[in-house]
C-alpha cells in the first residue's frame, strides 16, 4: 500500500468535514435559525410559528440542493469512468465548496437575505457532495479488500478530528458568546465586530480557507492510476449508466443496499441538518453552546468511527450498519418526545443538572454524541459496503449511483420534516418521519449479502 497516497486521501475528509460540522450542523445552521426566527417574528409570527417557519425554509433549501445532486451525481460518475479522470472533477467541485462557504459571510443579523444564504449554502453543499463522490471512488484502489473497512473508518475518524479542530479554533478565537467574548474570554480576533455577529458570520470564510489549505496534501499526494485517458463521451456514459441501472433487476443485493442506504443516509443527513435548528429553536440554545455541543459530538464521531472501522474489518460492514441504525432510531424517538419542559409527557424539574444545563440540555448533549458516533460509523461502514458491490474500474459510476441512492430522496426527509412541521406547527413532531425511514432501511438490509455482489 502507498502510505502517502492513503494519507492524502484521508486529508480530503479532514479538509471537507468542517462544512458538515460547522456549517450544516452546529454553527451556521443555528445562526441561520436565530436570524430567520427573529425575521419572522418581526413580520408578526408568534415565537413558535417563527421557529417552525425558520425550520421549514431551511428544509426546503436543503431539498432543492438534494434534488440537483440526485439528478447529476450518477451521470457525472459515469462520465468520469468513461474518461478515466477523477481528479479534475475534484478540483471543479472544490471551487463550488469554497465559493458557497465563503459567501455565507453576507448573512447579516439586521437585514438578512435568507434566500441568498440558503442558495449559497446549497452551492457549497453541492460542491462537497460531488467532490466526495470522486474521492470515494478512489477507495477500491487504495488497499486490498480486507483493509478497505479499516481505511474507510480511519478516514472518517480523521475527518471528524479535523471537524473538532476547526470547531475548537472557531469557538476559541472567532465566535462571540452573548457577552461579546469568545470562549477564551477574548474579543473576536481580526477586529471582528460582535454586535454585527461578525465572529459568527466568519464561520463561512473560515471553512473555505480551511478547505483550501488542507486539500493541498490531497492534490500533492493523490495520483490517479496510469491508464488510458479518453475524451468525455456523454452518450457512452449515459448508455453505461442505463445498463447498470437495468442490471439492478438481477442484482438483488445491490438493489436492496442502494434502497436501504438511500433511506438511512437521507434520515441521517436530516438529523445533521436539523440538529442545530432544533437546539436553537426548541431548546433555545445560543450559537456558542451549540458549538460546544458540536465538539462533544465530533469527538464521539471520531472515536466511534475509528472503532467502527475495526469492527468492520472483523465482522464486516452489515452488523455495524444495523447497530448504528438502531441507535439513531432511538435518538429520534427521544427528540420527538422532549422539549424544554417535558420528556415523553412527564414534567421536567426546572433546575440545573450539570452546571447551568438542565435535563433537556444534558439529554440533547447525549443525543448529539450518539448522532455523531453512530452517524460516523454508519457512513464509514456504508462506504465499505458499496466497495463490496462494485469494481475498481467502475467505482466512480458505482459511487455515483450510490450518491444517487443517497440523494434521490435527499429532498424527501427535509421536505417531510418541513411539511409535517408546517401542518402541525410543532418542530418536535416534524422529526418523526425519520423514525419510519430508519426502520424501513433496516427491513431492506435483509436482501443485502454481507460479502456484497461485485459485477462480473
Amino acid at each position: 500500500m502507498n502510505r502517502r497516497r492513503i494519507w492524502g486521501w484521508w486529508f480530503f475528509d479532514w479538509a471537507s468535514q468542517p462544512y458538515h460540522t460547522l456549517l450544516l450542523t452546529f454553527i451556521f445552521s443555528v445562526y441561520f435559525s436565530e436570524v430567520a426566527k427573529r425575521h419572522f417574528i418581526g413580520l408578526g409570527d408568534s415565537s413558535a410559528m417563527a421557529g417552525a417557519n425558520a425550520q421549514a425554509l431551511w428544509g426546503y433549501g436543503l431539498s432543492v440542493a438534494g434534488i440537483l445532486i440526485a439528478l447529476l451525481a450518477p451521470v457525472l460518475g459515469a462520465i468520469a469512468d468513461t474518461s478515466g479522470r477523477r481528479l479534475p472533477w475534484v478540483w471543479l467541485f472544490s471551487v463550488f465548496y469554497v465559493i458557497g462557504a465563503a459567501g455565507l459571510w453576507m448573512l447579516t443579523p439586521d437585514q438578512p437575505a435568507l434566500i441568498r444564504a440558503v442558495t449559497l449554502f446549497g452551492i457549497g453543499l453541492i460542491g462537497v457532495e460531488f467532490a466526495t463522490i470522486f474521492t470515494n471512488a478512489m477507495l477500491p484502489g487504495l488497499a486490498p479488500r480486507a483493509e478497505i473497512g479499516r481505511l474507510s473508518g480511519s478516514g472518517y475518524a480523521f475527518g471528524y478530528l479535523g471537524g473538532v479542530a476547526a470547531l475548537a479554533i472557531m469557538l476559541a478565537l472567532f465566535q462571540e458568546t452573548p457577552n461579546g467574548r469568545t470562549l477564551l474570554g477574548i474579543a473576536p480576533i481580526l477586529g471582528l465586530d460582535p454586535d454585527q455577529r461578525e465572529g459568527t458570520r466568519f464561520v463561512g470564510p473560515f471553512v473555505a480557507i480551511w478547505y483550501a489549505v488542507f486539500m493541498l496534501p490531497f492534490f500533492l499526494w493523490v495520483r490517479e492510476p496510469r491508464g488510458p485517458r479518453q475524451p468525455i463521451r456523454i452518450g457512452l456514459a449515459l448508455r453505461d449508466l442505463g445498463a447498470l441501472i437495468r442490471s439492478l433487476r438481477h442484482r438483488r443485493s445491490l438493489a436492496g443496499w442502494l434502497l436501504s442506504s438511500m433511506l438511512s443516509r437521507d434520515a441521517l443527513n436530516a438529523l445533521y441538518g436539523f440538529g442545530g435548528v432544533y437546539a436553537g429553536t426548541v431548546l433555545g440554545w445560543p450559537v456558542f453552546l451549540a458549538g460546544v455541543f458540536g465538539v462533544v459530538s465530533a469527538i464521539s464521531a471520531a472515536l466511534i468511527s475509528w472503532l467502527g472501522g475495526r469492527a468492520d474489518r472483523r465482522w464486516g460492514p452489515r452488523p455495524v450498519i444495523v447497530a448504528c441504525t438502531l441507535v439513531l432510531m432511538a435518538v429520534c424517538v427521544v427528540l420527538v418526545g422532549m422539549d424544554r419542559t417535558s420528556l415523553f409527557g412527564m414534567a421536567i424539574p426546572d433546575r440545573a443538572l450539570l452546571g447551568n444545563l438542565g435535563l433537556p440540555d444534558v439529554t440533547f448533549f447525549v443525543c448529539g454524541a450518539l448522532i455523531g458516533g453512530a452517524g460516523g460509523a454508519l457512513q464509514a461502514a456504508s462506504r465499505t459496503m458499496m466497495v463490496r458491490h462494485t469494481s475498481e474500474d467502475r467505482a466512480t459510476e458505482g459511487f455515483g449511483l450510490y450518491a444517487l441512492s443517497g440523494k434521490a430522496t435527499a429532498f424527501l426527509a427535509p421536505f417531510l420534516i418541513a411539511t409535517v412541521t408546517d401542518l402541525t406547527g410543532n418542530q418536535r413532531v416534524g422529526i418523526s418521519p425519520l423514525i419510519v425511514m430508519f426502520l424501513l432501511a433496516l427491513v431492506l438490509l435483509a436482501w443485502v449479502k454481507p460479502e456484497g455482489e461485485v459485477p462480473q
